[in-house]
């Protein structure tokens, strides 16, 4: 039998069968109505999520405190979101969607590799230090400490397919001559990730929008140049 928690309902009230209801009726008692679900703002809620798990990582946050910020009981967690690993699954595509998607596109939209990782850096340093949310990427922060295999390698894969994405740019350039033929693209993408995953900690630690601009700045030095006017 599906108990009253599990469909989601909040504070349910119940009439009783329909004779006892017939039966109140006949004598003038109040017959209380079975309860519904409270309605809220899904997507509200889900922000708030997104909020509280980039505040604090996956670990330290509990399903108390998710219920509390987003303003929803429990049961109308578990039966809007699923549990909390369901609601994360949710909240990391949201925020790649919403706040994390400055890296794709700059890949996809600057005519070359060099220029969309250094649009990329400088968009970080905008994006992780933006007082309106937490400081940082999500992404990276929410695996701090955190004790859940399945969710460390949830987030671990996406930061490999960041890296991935910026070695196949990366390689294009050298293929359209760009870049080098002797740039290693896999080593170049990998200081590409290791400086935007960088950046995150030094915004959590309170570097300022110009300082990480400055370390933007230093980071596109290394790059190679071509004698190709792309480059």
């Amino acid at each position: 039998m599906v108990s009253r928690q599990q469909t989601g309902l909040d504070d349910p009230t119940d009439g009783g069968t329909e004779a006892e209801v017939s039966a109140k009726a006949a004598v003038g008692t109040p017959v209380k109505q079975r309860g519904r679900p409270r309605s809220f703002d899904r997507e509200t809620a889900l922000e708030k999520a997104i909020l509280a798990f980039w505040e604090h990582g996956y670990e330290a946050t509990s399903v108390a405190d998710l219920t509390r910020v987003m303003g929803i009981g429990a049961p109308s967690l578990y039966a809007a979101f699923g549990d909390k690993r369901s609601l994360f699954d949710e909240v990391v595509r949201a925020y790649g969607t919403k706040y994390g998607s400055f890296g794709e596109r700059a890949l996809a939209e600057e005519p070359t590799a060099r220029a969309a990782v250094e649009r990329m850096l400088r968009e970080a340093a905008a994006e992780y230090t933006d007082p309106r949310h937490p400081h940082g990427c999500l992404v990276v922060h929410a695996a701090t400490n955190c004790t859940s295999p399945e969710v460390e390698e949830s987030l671990r894969e996406r930061r490999n397919a960041n890296i991935a994405a910026f070695e196949s740019r990366i390689q294009a350039g050298i293929d359209a001559g760009e870049l080098p033929s002797s740039t290693d693209a896999a080593a170049l993408a990998r200081h590409t990730g290791a400086m935007i995953q960088g950046m995150s900690q030094q915004a959590r630690d309170g570097a300022t929008k110009e300082e990480l601009e400055a370390l933007a700045e230093l980071a596109m030095a290394i790059w190679p140049r071509s004698c190709s006017p792309a480059g």
